[in-house]
């Protein structure tokens, strides 16, 4: 149950962290650099598996690794917050470093501003997402 309740709080987290920055926050920023590139409406079967993914992702990685998992430092119910804040910052360097530097790497015209902004976004709903889930687990009992 402790893993549901993690995925699910995870999941709950990117989607609405997610929604508000790209859908209302940062909607024009990304429409004023990438505006030709991105599809209306977008292709939602695509987003749903990364967040499906990267919700995963997030409970078997940072999660577990903040929660000592397999460390006998008390499995679920061991490590702290800010541990699992830290670790889900590092988890989403990497999945959107992925993105961003590959995109940058490939696409023309992809902006340098457009990586930046996106990473740390990345790192940031990462890292809630991930603490998010660390305190279902605390509360999921």
């Amino acid at each position: 149950m402790k893993y549901v309740a993690a995925y699910l709080a995870a999941l709950l987290a990117l989607a609405i962290l997610d929604g508000l920055w790209l859908g209302v926050i940062a909607r024009e920023f990304y429409k004023g650099r990438i505006g030709p590139l991105l599809l209306d409406p977008p292709n939602w079967t695509a987003a749903a598996l990364f967040y499906l993914v990267h919700a995963a992702g997030i409970v078997v990685f940072p999660v577990a690794m903040a929660a000592g998992v397999g460390s006998g430092s008390g499995g679920w119910w061991g490590g702290s917050g800010t541990t699992a804040l830290l670790y889900g910052a590092l988890f989403g360097l990497f999945v959107y470093s992925a993105y961003d530097f590959t995109n940058l790497a490939t696409l023309r015209g992809w902006p340098a501003s457009l990586t930046v902004i996106d990473l740390a976004w990345g790192i940031a709903v990462s890292a809630i997402a991930c603490a998010s889930a660390f305190l279902a687990v605390r509360f999921a009992a």
